[in-house]
């Protein structure tokens, strides 16, 4: 096939990949920091650095449709063990690395959760206030949906990243630049799929709805109260919520990978804007530790805010499940594996697959990052051998010291 050819298949390829990984996606993201001292490189020698989780990371790697590159970070208090295989580009062969920018998908919806509870704290927002009282312009239809039901994805809403105009524009521009403000204008004229509060389903439009939400009560951007509320005091100096494509540098580079073809780096290949709240965050593997020790622990939220955070839907899972048993809380989920409970998100978009969990006092984490998306719908097998290892490694987390 002549070169010129081959990179219009290519393309074509991608684009038709996009919007497949998309609608995966849709049934598809004061305080001190914790410090990491000294993260140790991968394979470095020191006793603690575990030849079994290695050549588990080492498997995903060689299998054929498995991602170039894993990053796994536990932090142990103010230890942290780094494991990594592969690499994190493809082009120059450098490993993955903690401070690695990436896309961390739908635990982007983890950091709406968290906005959206500390302006709970502060008396600004209420989990029983509805999107009729707080968003009158959107369709009466969706009124009587509340803060809780939207967090925990019961509100029945429809999901705009499935809707066919949505999909045909990313389709022919996947680096299309949206309103991220009216993205749920692509379903506006759609009821309810159910009665609010009666069923579970994951839904993005749900986040963008929480991030509105949060924006009426306050008159601020979404993009300035994540600053105000979950950055500057977590001191997350990494973390962004990026309208275009670019990925600041260095990043861990995301790949489409379908054998017999080449990985197909596609990092850059669409638009945060088609998700943003629901998706769009970009962060590296070590500030998602920080927040999520924070977030999932007992750093973040006044105990009564909290108390209601992890009162979980049994059998309700993230996308992609994360390890073991789950179960859905507000914008936070419930792993209870062999070895002990965990509460945390993953998230996947094309190029990432996430998963960032800790420890019910917040004082161990685990975030586990692999350049390439697998979901339920997306190389289900690659992601049944995915969460094993994942169990594999909150349980060495769990029972180390």
């Amino acid at each position: 096939m002549p070169t010129r050819a081959r990179a219009r298949a290519r393309r074509s390829r991608l684009r038709t990949g996009l919007s497949a990984t998309v609608l995966t996606a849709a049934a598809l993201g004061g305080l001190q920091p914790a410090q990491a001292a000294g993260d140790p490189g991968p394979g470095d020698g020191r006793p603690h650095h575990d030849k079994r989780l290695q050549r588990q990371l080492d498997g995903l790697v060689a299998q054929e449709d498995g991602p170039p590159g894993v990053i796994a970070m536990l932090t142990r208090g103010d230890r942290t063990e780094v494991y990594t295989a592969g690499v994190g580009d493809i082009a120059t062969g450098r490993p993955p690395h903690p401070d690695d920018h990436m896309r961390i998908a739908s635990i982007a919806k983890a950091f709406s959760g968290a906005v959206a509870l500390r302006l709970v704290d502060q008396g600004l927002l209420s989990l029983d206030d509805t999107i009729g009282e707080r968003l009158p312009d959107q369709p009466e239809a969706w009124h009587a949906v509340t803060l809780r039901q939207l967090l925990q994805h019961t509100s029945g809403l429809p999901d705009y990243t499935t809707d066919p105009g949505f999909v045909d524009i990313l389709r022919a521009d996947p680096r299309h630049v949206f309103d991220p403000r009216t993205l749920l204008d692509f379903v506006a004229d759609e009821p309810l799929r159910f009665a609010p509060g009666s069923l579970y389903e994951y839904s993005n439009s749900d986040n963008i709805a929480v991030a509105l939400m949060a924006e009426a009560v306050t008159d601020r951007s979404y993009e300035d109260l994540l600053k105000e509320l979950v950055y500057r005091p977590l001191g997350l100096r990494r973390t962004s919520l990026p309208l275009g494509y670019r990925l600041p540098h260095p990043y861990l580079h995301g790949y489409d990978v379908q054998p017999p073809a080449e990985p197909e780096d596609i990092s850059e290949a669409l638009g945060a804007s088609s998700v943003w709240a629901s998706g769009g965050i970009v962060s590296t593997p070590r500030e998602l530790g920080t927040f999520i020790r924070a977030y999932g622990g007992p750093a973040l939220l006044s105990p009564q805010t909290r108390k209601e955070q992890l009162t979980f839907r049994p059998g309700d899972s993230s996308e992609p499940a994360g390890p073991g048993t789950n179960a859905a809380g507000l914008a936070i989920f419930q792993y209870t594996t062999r070895c002990g409970v965990l509460y945390g998100h993953t998230g996947n978009f094309p190029g990432y697959t996430q998963l960032a969990a800790t420890t019910p006092d917040g004082t161990r984490s685990l975030t586990f990052s692999i350049n390439t998306q697998t979901s339920k719908g997306n190389k289900p097998a690659l992601l049944a051998r995915l969460r094993t290892v994942q169990e594999n490694f909150v349980c060495a987390l769990l029972k180390g010291h």
